[in-house]
């Protein structure tokens, strides 16, 4: 083949050669004779126009009636040297010539060798007959016999800026039955069939693509599908347009051809070094899987083949202010939990990994794959749910709660309004989301049971109006009964609120009925107040106006209190001093009697008890002068005279008892009485019946 095309070349260049000298021998010739013959315009006009000539201007004019005489014969030998010019090298030297945006696919009618191609070829390899694999490029090309070879002349292929095109092989190895697109080979972008086929080229539709630019292409081997031709392939033009990426988004990959994913994953994993999937065969070669891809493609434009890969733009994961990210992978590296040992009730695994991501995301935005992953929204700052129909919040996490329904341990069913605040640090969300999955699940299964439970168990151990008049003390108990509740969940309570309590409209008739008389007793309080403070007044004017009245009376109450003060000590010190006396005196007796009781010891001692006694009553007899005989006897020998004659002499007694100073006169027996009345210093002792009575009169007697 390479002798065959060698000598090709040979005759070629000596055709050349020859075709070269013809025409430069034929051309001053043809040249002259242009030149000789040639009439300028205006000349020709000239002699149209004017008059018969003379004689005379016919002999100036020789050249023209020279040039007249000779016009038609004189073409003949032109036109046959520019035949033969033209043809023989086209005929005999097989002459090809390939303009700068042209090439040459070459069509072999038969071979001399008479060798056909292998079955299921269709581009001529080793110069059997049909396609070849070798194009023309531009210039002269010699050897291409008409009789032997067509050369069909096509444009060359432009790919316009902005845009790829797609190239479909006529000729090549089959593709794998595990692939679907033909493997890339170096074949110079498609521009050298060639290497294309010697290296092993696919056929069908190939993993590789043209980028803009120019490229000369041989199309009995390869179909280019561009832009301007893609409705009459199938495709629409913006299929084969640069992928365009905006800021804001992400490109969710799903490649067309690879292995299989793995079993138990849901996307193929990141493949390094193939370009952002712009070289698919480095993505093949690496172990790429086909179908949805962990990697996602950020802003940019990008290269890349619609028959290898598809993309979804979605907007980028966005974490508002306020909000934590708690990332929910399903694709990565195995799983291994971190959480602890404390925390048992999830798994906590690294960024990158599959499962829980312990670090969440922070506010911004965050080009995830969210084909993949799931990223729950958990709020930092403090929220408010309500229990309640009349309010949601804005977070919409409450929109399934409504007022408790409770009944009383009266009886009473009564509904109840209830805000709850709660708190979730951002470095515990991921701790939530692991254990509950969703801030709603946390909402509808942790922090509705516990509230509600809590109010119905507590409203049964207290009446309607415990809830009505001590709601206060029901909020604090059940703000630190939740808090404690919610902390075994990482979620912080902070605070609990009691809001509207509807109680049944008769026992609201008689709480009004009972604030109203609550209100009347305030005013009337309010009124009482209003006239004391009027009486005050009174009573201030009054004693304002009285003042020095009241000093001189204050002064005089001092002066009283002062005495009485003094008084007050003299009869103390007079009180003390009469006690002292008291004392000295019981004393002196206590002595005395103990004296007196020894000498009656030692008396009855030496006498004995009858003779002592009889000796002592001797004595106080002698001591007293007692007179044993009375001095007045009176007995009743006559009657009542003899009574009569006593008590004259009784009254005769006290007075001479007056005259003499106590000393009692004698008085003389009186006949005929059995009185007697004894002369003592003292008034004598008389029976009861004649004793005289205390008010001085004289006693009376009984016979």
């Amino acid at each position: 083949m390479k002798s065959f095309k060698k000598s090709r070349k040979l005759l070629g260049l000596a055709a050349s050669v020859f075709a070269s000298m013809a025409v430069t021998s034929f051309t001053p010739a043809n040249a002259a004779s242009r030149n000789e013959y040639q009439i300028p315009e205006k000349q020709i006009v000239a002699q149209q126009v004017q008059p018969a000539t003379p004689v005379s201007l016919v002999t100036n004019n020789t050249q023209i009636q020279t040039m007249q005489v000779l016009e038609p014969w004189a073409l003949i030998p032109i036109v046959v040297v520019g035949g033969i010019v033209i043809f023989v090298p086209l005929f005999f030297g097989g002459l090809v010539v390939i303009s700068e945006r042209e090439v040459g696919v070459v069509v072999k009618k038969f071979a001399l060798s008479g060798r056909g191609m292998p079955p299921g070829r269709l581009i001529a390899l080793n110069g059997e007959a049909g396609y070849q694999a070798d194009t023309l490029a531009p210039g002269w090309h010699w050897g291409y016999w008409p009789w032997q070879y067509a050369v069909r002349k096509e444009s060359v292929t432009v790919v316009p800026q902005g845009e790829i095109a797609l190239v479909v092989a006529a000729d090549g190895a089959s593709i794998p039955l595990e692939r679907i697109l033909g493997k890339v080979v170096d074949c110079d972008n498609f521009q050298d069939a060639r290497k294309f086929l010697t290296n092993g080229g696919e056929k069908g539709r190939q993993l590789g693509i043209l980028t803009a630019g120019t490229y000369r292409i041989n199309t009995a081997l390869f179909k280019v599908i561009t832009a301007a031709n893609a409705n009459q392939h199938g495709m629409r033009p913006e299929h084969l347009h640069i992928h365009s990426i905006a800021p804001d988004r992400v490109g969710i990959i799903t490649t067309l051809d690879g292995i299989p994913i793995d079993e138990g994953e849901i996307a193929g994993p990141i493949i390094p070094g193939h370009d952002n999937f712009q070289n698919g065969q480095k993505f093949i070669n690496g172990g790429g899987r086909r179908g949805l891809q962990e990697q996602v493609l950020l802003s940019g434009s990008w290269n890349l083949n619609p028959w290898f890969v598809q993309i979804e733009q979605v907007a980028m994961t966005e974490i508002p202010i306020g909000y934590v990210g708690v990332v929910i992978s399903f694709v990565g590296m195995a799983s291994e939990d971190i959480s602890g040992a404390a925390f048992t009730h999830g798994h906590l695994v690294q960024t990158g990994h599959k499962g829980v991501w312990v670090e969440p995301l922070y506010p911004g935005k965050h080009p995830l794959n969210t084909r993949v992953m799931k990223v729950e929204l958990v709020p930092t700052t403090n929220i408010v749910l309500n229990f309640t129909a009349r309010i949601t919040g804005g977070h919409g996490y409450d929109t399934n709660l409504t007022a408790l329904k409770l009944l009383s341990f009266d009886g009473f069913s009564f509904d109840l309004e209830v805000f709850q605040v709660i708190h979730i640090g951002a470095m515990d969300a991921p701790k939530v989301i692991s254990r509950l999955g969703s801030m709603q699940n946390v909402v509808d299964q942790v922090l509705r049971p516990i509230v509600g439970n809590y109010f119905r168990n507590s409203a049964q151990e207290y009446t309607i109006l415990d809830f009505l008049t001590a709601r206060s003390e029901r909020q604090a108990e059940a703000a630190e009964y939740v808090k404690s509740a919610l902390r075994s969940y990482d979620v912080q309570a902070v605070d609990t609120l009691i809001g509207l309590i509807t109680p049944p409209p008769e026992l609201m008739h008689t709480l009004t009925e009972r604030k109203l008389a609550e209100e009347q007793r305030k005013t009337y309080e309010v009124q009482q107040m209003a006239q004391q403070q009027r009486q005050l007044l009174v009573r201030e004017t009054a004693l304002a106006d009285i003042q020095q009245e009241m000093v001189e009376a204050e002064q005089n109450v001092s002066i009283a209190e002062q005495k009485a003060n003094a008084n007050i000590k003299q009869a103390t010190g007079e009180a003390e001093s009469t006690k002292l006396k008291a004392i000295a005196e019981a004393d002196a007796i206590r002595a005395t009697g103990n004296a007196k009781a020894e000498a009656y010891r030692a008396g009855v001692e030496a006498l004995g008890a009858q003779g002592y006694t009889s000796m002592q009553l001797m004595q106080i007899v002698g001591d007293r002068q007692v007179r044993l005989i009375p001095d007045v006897l009176v007995n009743g020998s006559n009657g009542g005279q003899g009574l009569v004659d006593g008590l004259l002499t009784m009254l005769l007694w006290n007075q001479s008892e007056k005259s003499h100073n106590g000393t009692p006169p004698e008085v003389p027996n009186v006949s005929g009485t059995d009185a007697i009345i004894p002369t003592l210093d003292k008034p004598p002792v008389l029976p009861v019946e004649v004793r005289p009575k205390a008010n001085g009169q004289p006693p009376s007697s009984r016979q």
